[in-house]
């Protein structure tokens, strides 16, 4: 199929483009990447009336140390440039991770990092990512800006927060504390598809080995990125025996996560995977922060 008539507009300026997003509304749709947006065109599954096309706004990419020390990332950067920034690698390892299991390399090389957040599936890395490191998201409109956490963003199946006449403009991530380790796992048919099941997992370790603070949080397992908040606590003050992480992946994958069956998979494939993958996550997490992926 090809994509029902739409008008375009290409403006130069993140002004201009906020300008044409709040004179056409609803009836407006951003273009990033397009590497999700122009197959929905295709398919006729989103039938927009005007494209604002944000790729000639040259000052919406960027990889740069934020304020407060950690990361901050323009809407506009291409998901391979943050791939391969050793700023990325230095400050946020996650992420690093991460980013080769988006898809593949021709696809990274157009998508963008705000593309993939907003366009919010719940089979997507980028969002997993930014809830577990607790990100923060600078909105823009033609009447002003605000900041809202990632995880408050993320509303339900490919909804979110952001208004008909916002713009996603910045990504901030915050540094992480000493002896913190992170691990990004999943699970797909090939490399490259959307994955089965996957988990992030962020662990931080106090001076005598015990956990201070866990995340978790799951791909693949809801209508948005799903935190299991319980099973994360669960693991604080302890020294994330192999026994401790196998109850909190135990009580995640069949107390907080919620995935539906597909023709590859049946909810209870699912949780097996998910609750797999969540040990091997908090093991690799726990070696990263300095403690023995034994213990």
């Amino acid at each position: 199929m090809k994509p029902a008539p739409v008008s375009y507009e290409a403006p130069d300026s993140l002004d201009a483009a906020l300008a044409a997003l709040q004179e056409h509304g609803f009836d407006a749709k951003i273009l990033a990447g397009g590497q999700s947006l122009v197959p929905l065109l295709n398919f006729r599954l989103a039938q927009p009336g005007v494209l604002i096309d944000l790729n000639p706004i040259s000052d919406l990419a960027w990889v740069r140390e934020s304020a407060a020390g950690g990361l901050s990332i323009g809407a506009m950067t291409r998901q391979r440039k943050v791939e391969t920034h050793p700023l990325v690698a230095e400050r946020a390892p996650l992420l690093h991770e991460a980013l080769p299991q988006v898809a593949h390399p021709q696809i990274r090389n157009r998508g963008t990092v705000g593309g993939s957040l907003a366009h919010a599936d719940p089979a997507a890395e980028l969002p997993v990512v930014a809830v577990t490191l607790g990100a923060r998201f600078r909105l823009q409109s033609a009447t002003g800006e605000r900041w809202i956490d990632a995880r408050d963003f993320y509303v339900s199946l490919m909804t979110t927060e952001l208004q008909p006449d916002e713009i996603l403009v910045e990504i901030e991530l915050p540094l992480l504390p000493p002896r913190t380790g992170c691990a990004f796992v999943e699970l797909a048919r090939r490399h490259g598809d959307y994955a089965t099941s996957g988990v992030a997992a962020v662990v931080t370790l106090d001076d005598a080995g015990q956990c201070s603070q866990a995340r978790l949080v799951y791909l693949s397992a809801g209508d948005t990125p799903m935190a299991a908040d319980r099973a994360a606590s669960q693991l604080v003050g302890g020294d994330l025996s192999a026994e401790s992480i196998r109850a909190a992946a135990e009580h995640a994958t069949t107390e907080e996560i919620e995935p539906t069956a597909d023709i590859h998979a049946s909810v209870a494939y699912k949780r097996h995977l998910a609750r797999v993958l969540t040990e091997r996550a908090l093991a690799s997490a726990k070696a990263r922060a300095g403690g023995s992926a034994g213990g």
